[in-house]
Parts: C-alpha cells; sequence; structure tokens
C-alpha cells in the first residue's frame, strides 16, 4: 500500500481499500485454485475481453433473475440478483488480481472517494433539470 501515501484517503475510505485487497486476493486465490488461470495469460487482449464478457454475463443473468422474481438455484434462500450480483464481484476481483492490481482496494477507494465529490452526483443536481435520473 505505498501508493496510499501519493494518494491519501479520508476515514472511512482505508477500510474500504483494505477490505477490497483481501477480496481481491481470496477471489483470485480460489480462481487460481480451481485452476481456471492455468497456461492462460491475463494480459492476452482476448482473455481480458473473455473475462469481462463473463462479468457481463453474470449481470445479464442477475437482471433475468429481478425481472422474473426469482429465487438462485443454487442458493435458493437467496434471490437470484443477489447471488448473481456476488458472482459478478467475484468475476472482477479475480480478473484485477490476475492482472496484478495490487493495489485495486485502493483505486476502488480512491474512485468512491472523487464520485463522493462529483456535481453530477449530488441529489440536488440530479433533480434538476438535465440531471442524471438513473
Amino acid at each position: 500500500m505505498e501508493q496510499m501515501a501519493e494518494h491519501p484517503l479520508l476515514p472511512g475510505y482505508g477500510e474500504i481499500a483494505y477490505s477490497a485487497d483481501l477480496l481481491t486476493d481470496a477471489c483470485h486465490l480460489a480462481s487460481k485454485r480451481a485452476g481456471w488461470w492455468e497456461g492462460i495469460n491475463p494480459r492476452d487482449p482476448y482473455v481480458t475481453a473473455t473475462k469481462l464478457m463473463l462479468a457481463v454475463s453474470e449481470l445479464a443473468e442477475a437482471m433475468e433473475g429481478a425481472r422474473k422474481g426469482l429465487k438462485d438455484d443454487k442458493l435458493p434462500d437467496c434471490e437470484m440478483l443477489e447471488v448473481e450480483l456476488a458472482d459478478c464481484a467475484i468475476r472482477v476481483f479475480d480478473l484485477a488480481g490476475a492482472l496484478g492490481y495490487t493495489n485495486f482496494g485502493g483505486t476502488l477507494a480512491r474512485k468512491m472517494q472523487f464520485n463522493a465529490t462529483r456535481a453530477d452526483h449530488k441529489v440536488e443536481n440530479r433533480a434538476a433539470e438535465g440531471g442524471k435520473k438513473f
């Protein structure tokens, strides 16, 4: 986390960075242990593109679960939307780990911190004429 010194985080964001780095390590390690990265170069643009589209496919499944109000078939006590969002997060954290983004948590926290200051993210600006409605 040397990069953190160059980019100080406001209170609360350091915990986000730390937690996201733990998730990155855990998701990538699980994927490696399952053999998903054997003989694969994550920096190959086709591999990266494929992994990104797999994350998109999880979002499409989440949308379908939300659209139909379905329970998940593997975790039937959970909504399909929740489980597919988790699958997408796993894929994103795994790819970040595979690409060697050792400070992905710091980048995520810095982006959240930046977004908190954006005019187009403020409620009053979004409610104004021409503001982002969603």
